[in-house]
């Protein structure tokens, strides 16, 4: 009842007007025996600051009061060091929080951030936090120390002298154990959950950053009973009103060691002159029906994590990895979509059924782009060339119709960690993305799209891939970095639109190659960020009025939705009813939302777990030199970025003369030798530190270098 006051509360005083309680009650108009429910419900709202009481004794939303112009509530964001950030809503930049202003919050937790220094939404804001409004209800990983007889943990997300009183059932917990708490509110004590294992435990790092981000690697018992009633291939009653494709040249292509299979596509050129595309996509929703414990445990998980050494599956193997998967030679059931496509790949039409099929290979990457790219058939591949060498065709002229459209392809390099059997990394390079990956690719969101836009145009309810356009203000910032970089944009910023990305982007190719990795990715931040939601407003990267995700169900769960509302629209026997447009009105909110939660916390997972992994490999190559250029400048050092995608940090308390950090500008100068760091500026390092614990790398440049900059600098001085 409280929630629903406090909602009621907000709407009536979004008009920013102040009222007092009797007339808040009277509008509220509630029966009078919940007069006393609503005050105290007012007050309430007063504590956690959602509503600001005047002197007068009027009541005010909070984010309208006079009060709040320079203090927010936010999302507090710990880090390794002493300090931390405090995201807030609708602001793109976090404010920073010095590590004697964090007083005792912790990862999550909802504070109220005061602002100390510097403007609101610019990089160099900083803030106190005034206290803390409401501890985060996630689990936290740490350290088991003991202590006088006493258990404590030791937070990962803490400094290494915080340590908290730990209550619960610890008698069998030992010094270096690694559990999960939960931090009780409104004290600095926490709660032990449950032990992940030892510090010295063979794994644990990764099973940690599992556990920090609430990744389940187990399924429960429901989950696991449920999955003995799945059968372990197609029946024939599964067949009843699907068409039969096991005649169709149908293939996959993925990584070289998937088995997760979501995929299979074929293509025909038509008489006409037309192709026609086809989409198989592995039919999880079958299996995965709404309300049951496998559903209810996916749409938990959100999506499967792809990390260095594993995959945390969202489906169990016996879906994920068998009778869903579309392996070779066996019959897979699907939803097919079939697209006829003219010579310039414009939809001329498109149908969307569910089929059966039976993929006549399982085909790699890298085998692919030894067709298409040097002309190598390895064993196994001479059928199928004609049909790849089509595919190639008509992925080209997709890509070339997308990039008119306006598509933004920001080509930003990811990082490919090679680990042996024990998890140990041997290597580390840039992730090869070649003419198979695009291919597949280009096909997957031309059904992504053609799957939105059916049920865009039945007006039903639906779950769309949204992208909001380019924040405007970060964008004219980041203009002006590249301008002390020597590169001038003369575009109209009054009306930005894909096309001008896609100009700034060229340009930056062509007058800085060297840099193009670190601006790009820049440029990247500039965006909003992609997100599910029921309405939809488009995708801007992408060019397009109607997208979803619709072609990965096995590890997304936005995507088994997808196949239900098509199943549940266009193919039960009841067909589209008010009562199914109710249902899905009802659910399909927080489905979105909770989706959209889960993938960014898989981001979060996959980073920090490669930001370990490239920790533990520099751990080797201490002392040693690198080549890399400046990826990031703070108030306290300057990031580089090694050719292998490699980050560290240069402190400027390690170079021999003060640096100077200009904000505004993004650059750093020397003081005694006025040389400019900007972004892009290539620098050689030599690697000073590196911490699998920590997740940091350190570096310093090399003094060499250093050495000899001057001597050029002296001789241009001489003549």
């Amino acid at each position: 009842m409280k929630d629903e006051i406090k909602k009621e509360i907000t709407e009536l005083l979004s008009d920013k007007k102040a009222r007092e309680a009797i007339d808040i009650i009277k509008a509220l108009n509630y029966d009078k025996a919940l007069d006393s429910l609503v005050m105290e419900t007012i007050q309430e709202m007063v504590n956690e600051y959602d509503l600001y009481m005047t002197k007068h004794g009027r009541y005010m939303n909070f984010s309208d009061s006079d009060a709040s112009l320079d203090m927010y509530k936010g999302f507090f964001d710990a880090t390794k060091g002493e300090y931390g950030f405090v995201r807030v809503n609708n602001l793109a930049e976090d404010i920073f929080i010095p590590g004697d202003y964090k007083g005792s919050a912790m990862q999550d937790d909802l504070v109220l951030v005061k602002i100390t220094k510097g403007a609101l939404n610019t990089k160099n804001c900083e803030g106190k936090i005034v206290k803390v409004l409401k501890r985060s209800n996630k689990s936290k990983v740490g350290e088991v120390v003991i202590k006088n007889h006493r258990c404590f943990i030791r937070l990962h997300t803490l400094k290494n002298k915080d340590l908290i009183p730990l209550k619960g059932d610890t008698k069998r917990l030992v010094d270096g154990d690694l559990i999960t708490v939960k931090i009780l509110d409104n004290t600095y004590e926490a709660l032990y959950l449950a032990r992940i294992g030892h510090k010295n435990d063979p794994g644990i790092d990764i099973e940690c950053v599992l556990a920090e981000h609430d990744f389940e690697t187990k399924f429960n018992d429901e989950v696991l009973k449920q999955l003995e009633t799945i059968p372990t291939e197609v029946l024939e009653s599964d067949l009843e009103g699907r068409h039969d494709l096991r005649d169709k040249e149908i293939f996959t292509i993925d990584g070289d060691d998937t088995k997760d299979i979501d995929d299979a596509i074929s293509l025909e050129r038509l008489s006409n002159g037309n192709y026609m595309l086809g989409v198989h996509i592995a039919d999880v929703s079958y299996y995965v029906r709404e309300n049951t414990p496998l559903d209810e445990e996916a749409r938990k998980r959100g999506t499967s994590v792809y990390l260095a050494d594993r995959v945390v599956p969202m489906l169990p193997h016996q879906l994920s990895n068998g009778i869903c998967s579309l392996n070779p030679e066996v019959d897979r059931l699907a939803l097919t979509c079939m697209m006829e496509l003219d010579p310039k790949s414009n939809f001329v039409n498109y149908d969307i059924y569910p089929s059966v099929i039976r993929s006549r290979k399982q085909m790699t990457y890298n085998h692919v782009n030894e067709i298409l790219e040097q002309g190598i058939t390895p064993d196994g591949y001479e059928e199928f060339v004609p049909t790849l060498k089509l595919m190639q065709e008509l992925a080209s002229i997709v890509r070339k119709r997308k990039i008119r459209q306006g598509y933004i392809d920001f080509s930003v390099d990811e990082a490919k960690i090679v680990v042996d059997e024990e998890g140990n990394v041997l290597d580390i390079k840039r992730r090869y993305r070649g003419t198979g990956e695009k291919l597949i690719e280009d096909f997957m969101i031309l059904a992504n799209e053609a799957v939105a836009t059916y049920i865009s145009d039945c007006n039903l309810p639906g779950v769309y891939r949204v992208h909001g356009s380019v924040n405007e203000e970060r964008l004219r910032k980041f203009l002006k970095v590249l301008e002390i970089l020597g590169i001038t944009v003369k575009d109209n910023l009054n009306n930005i639109n894909q096309h001008t990305i896609q100009r700034i982007i060229k340009i930056i190719e062509e007058k800085r190659p060297e840099a193009f990795q670190v601006l790009s990715t820049y440029m990247l931040s500039c965006m909003a960020k992609a997100k599910y939601q029921t309405e939809n407003i488009g995708h801007f990267a992408l060019a397009l009025r109607n997208y979803t995700h619709f072609t990965s169900p096995i590890r997304r769960y936005p995507d088994t939705t997808t196949h239900r509302l098509i199943h549940d629209y266009f193919f039960s026997k009841d067909g589209i009813t008010e009562e199914k447009i109710r249902h899905y009105e009802q659910i399909l909110d927080e489905i979105c939302l909770t989706s959209s939660e889960r993938e960014r916390a898989s981001i979060e997972c996959e980073r920090e777990v490669d930001k370990m992994k490239m920790a533990e490999y520099m751990e080797n190559y201490i002392g040693s030199s690198f080549t890399g250029v400046i990826s990031g400048l703070t108030s306290n050092g300057m990031f580089v970025l090694l050719d292998n995608l490699v980050e560290g940090m240069i402190r400027y308390d390690t170079f021999d003369e003060r640096i100077e950090y200009d904000s505004e500008r993004e650059i750093a100068v020397g003081s005694r030798s006025h040389r400019v760091f900007t972004l892009g500026t290539k620098i050689d390092v030599k690697v000073i530190n590196a911490s699998k614990i920590t997740k940091q790398i350190d570096f310093e440049e090399k003094k060499v270098v250093l050495d000899e900059e001057r001597k050029k600098e002296k001789v241009k001085k001489k003549y």
